[in-house]
């Protein structure tokens, strides 16, 4: 999964540790609606964001600004799942708890049959 955009991969950062937006501003220095404006490409974060995102989440700088997508997206979140759980994961973590219950028996389920 290629994440084209800055404004995309500073998104897939917040929504993959979950914070809400004022918090995730908070932590980069920005205000909620410039985190927005972030996000939705309007203008590039400063130094002072990246190097808050890359100390706070560990995050690969040269991801976060180039989208270079020669490496997993274990080396980039220091996780070891790959792109597609980890938009499983954030897919999942917006669902409420009896959809999230639901998909895990879903999950054992088909576990169960292989």
């Amino acid at each position: 999964m290629m994440i084209s955009t800055i404004g995309e991969r500073i998104r897939t950062v917040r929504k993959s540790n979950k914070p809400s937006q004022v918090e995730f501003a908070n932590i980069v220095g920005v205000s909620q609606g410039t985190l927005s404006e972030l996000e939705q490409d309007k203008y590039k974060p400063s130094l002072d964001s990246i190097i808050a995102m890359k100390e706070w989440f560990k995050i690969d700088t040269d991801w976060l600004i180039f989208g270079e997508d020669n490496k997993e997206i274990k080396s980039i979140f220091n996780l070891s799942i790959e792109s597609q759980e980890l938009n499983l994961l954030s897919n999942f973590r917006e669902l409420n708890e009896k959809d999230k219950d639901e998909i895990i028996q879903f999950i054992k389920l088909k576990i169960t049959r292989y």
